[in-house]
């Protein structure tokens, strides 16, 4: 796939969105029923890429503020992300940003758009600096959990790992463009 045949925009109230079918039910119902909610309420700001050849969104993510807060039963991975970070500037929480939705089209799926999307918010939160941010958090389905660790984001912790979901972070000291 061509990649600059890709537009990434912000949703709006009035963004007239493309055909969109992934394999998440959740996911589908999200982008066309609360999306647009979650932003107005300033909850979470949602992006589309349309591929403008076939006029279709091939993918959407949401991403919203989160922090990474020190858990005392968690040391292992807290001293683990304080090794990174000198000693007179390590806190209690980090700043993070959330991916709250990442979903891909069926129809465009295995054609490297989700690590695509990633690599844009790593690169945006990294380079281009518009907020303070340390790390990316992901609630990860674990159906996902391999996409997420192929693009280098590692579990925070063990506690969850027989939940539905498993709470993953990168961080971005670690990412180069």
């Amino acid at each position: 796939m061509d990649f600059n045949q890709l537009r990434q925009f912000q949703l709006k109230t009035d963004t007239d969105i493309k055909p969109f079918k992934c394999a998440d039910n959740d996911l589908n119902e999200f982008l066309f029923g609360d999306a647009k909610h979650f932003q107005k309420e300033l909850m979470a700001v949602t992006y589309l890429l349309e591929y403008m050849e076939e006029n279709k969104t091939v993918a959407y993510f949401s991403l919203l503020a989160d922090k990474i807060t020190f858990n005392p039963d968690e040391k292992g991975i807290w001293n683990k992300l304080n090794r990174n970070i000198p000693n007179s500037k390590r806190r209690r929480s980090y700043p993070a940003v959330k991916i709250g939705r990442l979903a891909v089209s069926e129809e465009f799926t295995a054609n490297g758009i989700g690590t695509f999307i990633l690599d844009n918010i790593k690169y945006a939160f990294a380079n281009v600096r518009r907020l303070g941010c340390r790390f990316i958090t992901v609630d990860a389905l674990c159906s996902a959990i391999p996409f997420y660790q192929n693009n280098g984001f590692q579990f925070f912790t063990e506690q969850d790992k027989d939940d539905d979901t498993r709470l993953m972070f990168f961080d971005l000291k670690n990412f180069t463009s």
